[in-house]
């Protein structure tokens, strides 16, 4: 299949053009590098052995869009373009609004005028809000999100189910993603933040290259076997083969289909601290500090749907996902040099 990936420059995206070409389908990737830096994509060229077609070009520009379609027949898109940093979604509200939801309003009349109507939509677990049930399956109820990046995701599936509710010649799968971490194993790409990372694996592997002074663990007083928060981290490139699989579901003509994709296991901030410290013998001092609002105490997945469905599920553990992540970080101690 031919696929247009927006956002495809990020990190997720980077990661998950290899595991499209492993599978043998060709890609086209749109990103305007807010987030990003068009390094990750000569380096992914360097890794699969053959150029990436790039567009830099913003998924509001209609005109620009529309010329990425005229030159090219896709099968399907996957949609990861979007501002994703929580702290940043309070502080400015409407940008958030702005970029993620026109975005994909622009993109999705884009691809309706050009008649694909195939996409595979970057959610998260954030929708879930506090969950009601643990560990969580796909039909646990969507809850309050915290903030405006969590209510840009839960806004968009909501667009997305009407849409194809309008016209089942859509089909939509919604992936929502528990933690991303880890890098892949060339240690040619990995997680690039800018400024100070808001996602707990690159303060840790920051902290250890001597970026930062000291991480920060918001909380040691959850109702969680150390008091600390407990999440579910799944490799990136697991993440990313999971695209691939779901790419299964658009072949069925499956209309609306979602998936968690997450590993299933709970780990605590110091249980991945303490991984990351033990499987890399390296050092990172934390200090505790008070709860984050908005943060829950608990949150991992049930992924059985993705197994039994998409023949899909994570091959790698926390270990290997430390040990990527800090063969990425000591590699390239700037990132991609910004």
């Amino acid at each position: 299949m031919k696929i247009l990936l927006t956002g495809g420059a990020g990190y997720i995206g980077s990661h998950t053009i290899i595991e499209l070409d492993k599978a043998g389908h060709s890609v086209v990737v749109v990103d305007n590098l807010v987030n990003s830096n068009p390094e990750s994509l000569r380096r992914v060229a360097k890794i699969i052995g053959k150029e990436i077609p790039f567009y830099e070009v913003d998924v509001r520009d209609k005109e620009a869009l529309s010329k990425v379609f005229d030159e090219n027949k896709f099968d399907a898109v996957i949609h990861f373009a979007g501002l994703k940093a929580v702290g940043e979604s309070v502080a400015k509200p409407l940008e958030y609004y702005h970029n993620n939801m026109t975005g994909t309003f622009v993109l999705l009349d884009v691809m309706r005028q050009n008649q694909c109507k195939n996409i595979i939509f970057s959610s998260s677990a954030t929708v879930y809000g506090d969950p009601a049930i643990i560990p969580i399956t796909e039909d646990c109820p969507k809850g309050h999100c915290t903030n405006p990046y969590g209510q840009t995701k839960s806004m968009l599936e909501e667009v997305l189910m009407d849409v194809q509710k309008a016209d089942p010649e859509w089909n939509v799968v919604l992936l929502r993603y528990f933690n991303p971490i880890g890098a892949h194993k060339s240690g040619m790409i990995g997680e690039n933040p800018n400024g100070i990372p808001n996602n707990l694996m690159p303060y840790i592997t920051q902290t250890a290259v001597g970026i930062r002074k000291e991480l920060g663990i918001f909380g040691n007083d959850y109702d969680t076997p150390d008091g600390t928060g407990v999440r579910d981290y799944i490799h990136v490139c697991d993440l990313a083969s999971g695209h691939v699989a779901a790419l299964k579901a658009i072949n069925n003509k499956c209309g609306l289909a979602i998936y968690n994709l997450g590993t299933g296991h709970g780990y605590s901030v110091l249980d991945v601290v303490n991984a990351f410290m033990k499987v890399n013998g390296v050092n990172v001092p934390y200090v505790i500090k008070p709860r984050r609002p908005g943060d829950i105490a608990t949150c991992y997945c049930n992924p059985a749907k993705a197994k039994a469905e998409l023949d899909w599920e994570a091959k790698y553990g926390i270990d290997e996902m430390c040990r990527d992540s800090w063969n990425w970080q000591k590699n390239n101690p700037n990132g991609y040099g910004k």
